[in-house]
């Protein structure tokens, strides 16, 4: 399944976010593709808007995997106050109606 979603970064901190995700740790890389996430960019507009895509076979269950690991704890720690609202940004992901695609 193809999943778009969208996330509010703070505009005072949006060169470090582009910086930090220059340099994703290799362990959250393998942990994500461990749990399924493929084809997974990110894309940022100047006023905060994220942008999330990935293709997996479950989204609830890729989210689930990379719930229960240590990687994922300091990465959404980390990244947090990147954001605008409360929670970290996994639990905040709700993916958008997909209403066009072509193959």
């Amino acid at each position: 399944m193809r999943v778009c979603f969208t996330l509010r970064v703070r505009p005072d901190r949006l060169d470090e976010y582009r910086a930090r995700h220059r340099e994703v740790w290799p362990e959250m890389r393998a942990a994500l593709n461990e749990a399924g996430w493929r084809n997974y960019s990110l894309f940022l507009a100047e006023d905060g808007l994220l942008i999330g895509y990935l293709e997996c076979d479950d989204f609830d269950a890729a989210l689930a995997e990379m719930a229960r690991t240590e990687v994922n704890a300091r990465w959404q720690a980390e990244m947090a106050e990147f954001f605008v609202g409360d929670g970290n940004a996994d639990e905040r992901m709700r993916p958008l109606d997909e209403v066009f695609h072509l193959d």
